[in-house]
Protein backbone atom coordinates (compact mmCIF):
# COMPACT_ATOMS: atom_id res chain seq x y z
CA UNK A 1 0.00 0.00 0.00
CA UNK A 2 1.59 3.61 -0.83
CA UNK A 3 2.12 5.20 1.67
CA UNK A 4 0.29 8.80 2.36
CA UNK A 5 2.07 11.61 1.60
CA UNK A 6 3.46 13.74 4.10
CA UNK A 7 1.75 17.17 5.56
CA UNK A 8 4.47 19.01 3.88
CA UNK A 9 4.23 17.12 0.53
CA UNK A 10 0.20 18.11 0.63
CA UNK A 11 0.79 21.79 1.55
CA UNK A 12 3.17 21.26 -1.71
CA UNK A 13 0.60 20.12 -3.81
CA UNK A 14 -2.16 22.15 -2.15
CA UNK A 15 0.19 25.39 -3.96
CA UNK A 16 0.71 23.64 -7.03
CA UNK A 17 -3.05 22.75 -7.41
CA UNK A 18 -4.24 26.27 -6.45
CA UNK A 19 -1.74 28.03 -8.60
CA UNK A 20 -2.72 26.10 -11.91
CA UNK A 21 -6.20 26.05 -11.32
CA UNK A 22 -6.34 29.35 -10.05
CA UNK A 23 -3.14 31.22 -10.43
CA UNK A 24 -0.87 33.01 -8.03
CA UNK A 25 -3.23 35.45 -6.24
CA UNK A 26 -5.49 33.12 -5.05
CA UNK A 27 -2.62 30.73 -3.61
CA UNK A 28 -2.59 32.81 -0.56
CA UNK A 29 -1.33 30.85 2.67
CA UNK A 30 -5.08 30.78 4.36
CA UNK A 31 -6.28 28.90 0.99
CA UNK A 32 -3.61 26.71 0.69
CA UNK A 33 -3.67 25.45 4.01
CA UNK A 34 -7.50 24.87 3.70
CA UNK A 35 -6.85 22.93 0.21
CA UNK A 36 -4.25 20.84 2.10
CA UNK A 37 -6.43 20.08 5.15
CA UNK A 38 -3.89 21.50 7.61
CA UNK A 39 -4.20 24.66 9.34
CA UNK A 40 -2.76 27.69 8.96
CA UNK A 41 -0.19 27.08 11.67
CA UNK A 42 0.48 23.49 10.42
CA UNK A 43 1.19 25.44 7.40
CA UNK A 44 3.33 27.59 8.38
CA UNK A 45 5.41 25.37 10.71
CA UNK A 46 6.60 23.70 7.20
CA UNK A 47 6.74 26.52 5.03
CA UNK A 48 7.01 30.03 7.37
CA UNK A 49 5.93 31.92 4.31
CA UNK A 50 4.89 32.51 0.64
CA UNK A 51 7.98 32.83 -0.42
CA UNK A 52 9.15 29.61 1.51
CA UNK A 53 6.27 28.08 -0.53
CA UNK A 54 7.86 28.87 -3.52
CA UNK A 55 11.33 27.80 -2.20
CA UNK A 56 9.61 24.33 -1.93
CA UNK A 57 7.90 24.66 -5.30
CA UNK A 58 11.21 25.43 -7.23
CA UNK A 59 12.80 22.51 -4.89
CA UNK A 60 10.22 20.20 -6.00
CA UNK A 61 11.01 21.30 -9.25
CA UNK A 62 14.42 21.24 -9.41
CA UNK A 63 14.46 17.24 -7.65
CA UNK A 64 12.43 16.07 -10.64
CA UNK A 65 14.43 17.64 -13.50
CA UNK A 66 17.15 16.01 -12.05
CA UNK A 67 15.72 12.91 -11.86
CA UNK A 68 14.07 13.03 -15.59
CA UNK A 69 17.36 13.80 -16.96
CA UNK A 70 18.79 10.81 -15.51
CA UNK A 71 16.24 9.10 -17.34
CA UNK A 72 16.71 10.99 -20.34
CA UNK A 73 20.01 9.67 -20.57
CA UNK A 74 19.72 6.59 -19.69
CA UNK A 75 16.40 5.67 -21.78
CA UNK A 76 16.74 2.55 -23.93
CA UNK A 77 15.24 3.88 -26.95
CA UNK A 78 17.71 6.97 -26.67
CA UNK A 79 17.73 10.55 -25.87
CA UNK A 80 15.26 11.90 -28.89
CA UNK A 81 12.99 8.99 -28.40
CA UNK A 82 12.46 9.32 -24.80
CA UNK A 83 12.67 13.42 -24.76
CA UNK A 84 10.05 13.71 -28.02
CA UNK A 85 8.00 11.00 -26.08
CA UNK A 86 7.87 12.46 -23.08
CA UNK A 87 6.83 16.24 -24.35
CA UNK A 88 3.01 15.41 -23.51
CA UNK A 89 1.89 17.03 -20.99
CA UNK A 90 0.09 13.79 -18.76
CA UNK A 91 -0.50 15.29 -15.91
CA UNK A 92 2.45 14.00 -13.65
CA UNK A 93 4.50 15.09 -11.13
CA UNK A 94 7.19 16.80 -13.58
CA UNK A 95 4.04 18.34 -15.43
CA UNK A 96 2.23 19.52 -12.64
CA UNK A 97 6.00 21.25 -10.95
CA UNK A 98 6.39 22.83 -14.38
CA UNK A 99 2.48 24.43 -14.71
CA UNK A 100 2.48 25.62 -11.17
CA UNK A 101 6.12 27.57 -11.78
CA UNK A 102 5.40 28.61 -15.08
CA UNK A 103 2.18 30.65 -12.87
CA UNK A 104 4.68 31.45 -10.58
CA UNK A 105 7.01 33.04 -13.25
CA UNK A 106 4.62 34.78 -15.28
CA UNK A 107 3.45 36.30 -11.66
CA UNK A 108 7.49 37.73 -11.72
CA UNK A 109 8.63 35.32 -9.25
CA UNK A 110 12.19 35.58 -10.05
CA UNK A 111 13.12 32.24 -8.47
CA UNK A 112 10.68 30.49 -10.43
CA UNK A 113 11.82 31.77 -14.08
CA UNK A 114 14.89 30.38 -13.19
CA UNK A 115 14.45 27.25 -12.08
CA UNK A 116 12.14 27.35 -15.72
CA UNK A 117 15.60 28.64 -17.13
CA UNK A 118 17.36 25.97 -15.45
CA UNK A 119 15.55 23.06 -16.43
CA UNK A 120 15.54 24.41 -20.06
CA UNK A 121 19.43 24.53 -20.11
CA UNK A 122 19.52 21.21 -18.47
CA UNK A 123 17.31 19.50 -21.08
CA UNK A 124 19.04 21.17 -23.50
CA UNK A 125 22.37 20.46 -22.29
CA UNK A 126 22.00 16.35 -22.35
CA UNK A 127 20.03 16.55 -25.74
CA UNK A 128 22.71 18.91 -27.28
CA UNK A 129 25.14 16.07 -26.18
CA UNK A 130 23.20 13.51 -28.02
CA UNK A 131 23.09 14.85 -31.27
CA UNK A 132 25.87 16.82 -31.41
CA UNK A 133 24.88 20.22 -33.01
CA UNK A 134 23.69 22.62 -30.87
CA UNK A 135 21.07 23.76 -34.01
CA UNK A 136 19.74 20.42 -34.11
CA UNK A 137 19.32 20.10 -30.50
CA UNK A 138 17.30 23.60 -30.15
CA UNK A 139 15.10 22.39 -33.35
CA UNK A 140 14.05 19.16 -31.27
CA UNK A 141 13.43 21.44 -28.12
CA UNK A 142 11.45 23.43 -30.21
CA UNK A 143 8.76 20.34 -31.30
CA UNK A 144 9.34 19.09 -27.62
CA UNK A 145 7.32 22.31 -26.58
CA UNK A 146 4.97 22.45 -29.49
CA UNK A 147 3.87 18.70 -28.12
CA UNK A 148 4.08 20.50 -25.02
CA UNK A 149 2.08 23.42 -25.53
CA UNK A 150 -0.73 21.54 -27.89
CA UNK A 151 -0.75 18.55 -25.61
CA UNK A 152 -2.28 21.38 -22.77
CA UNK A 153 -4.84 23.24 -25.47
CA UNK A 154 -5.64 19.60 -26.95
CA UNK A 155 -4.99 17.17 -24.15
CA UNK A 156 -7.26 14.51 -26.28
CA UNK A 157 -6.00 14.69 -29.37
CA UNK A 158 -2.07 13.93 -28.21
CA UNK A 159 -2.79 11.63 -25.17
CA UNK A 160 -4.76 8.92 -26.61
CA UNK A 161 -3.91 5.44 -26.66
CA UNK A 162 -5.38 4.83 -29.65
CA UNK A 163 -3.03 3.31 -32.89
CA UNK A 164 -3.22 6.36 -34.21
CA UNK A 165 -2.05 8.51 -31.96
CA UNK A 166 0.98 6.36 -30.78
CA UNK A 167 1.39 5.69 -35.09
CA UNK A 168 1.41 9.15 -35.24
CA UNK A 169 4.23 10.06 -32.33
CA UNK A 170 6.24 6.59 -33.77
CA UNK A 171 6.42 9.11 -37.50
CA UNK A 172 7.39 12.39 -35.82
CA UNK A 173 10.65 10.52 -33.61
CA UNK A 174 11.22 8.92 -37.02
CA UNK A 175 11.62 12.69 -38.80
CA UNK A 176 13.19 13.86 -35.73
CA UNK A 177 16.04 10.87 -35.85
CA UNK A 178 16.26 11.11 -39.81
CA UNK A 179 17.30 15.03 -38.97
CA UNK A 180 19.70 14.21 -36.41
CA UNK A 181 21.41 11.50 -38.47
CA UNK A 182 21.53 13.76 -41.69
CA UNK A 183 23.58 15.90 -39.17
CA UNK A 184 25.63 13.72 -37.77
CA UNK A 185 28.93 13.75 -39.26
CA UNK A 186 29.64 9.79 -40.30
Amino acid sequence: MPQAPSARDRILDSFENILINQGERTATLDAVAAEAGVSKGGLLYHFGSKEALVDGLVERLSELVSADVVNIRTAPAGVVDYFIRSSVNTESPLDRAIIAATRLAQGSQPKAQEALKSMQRAWFDVVSEAVGDPAVARTVMLISDGLYYNSALLPSALNETSHRATQSMDELVGVVQSLVKSTTPS
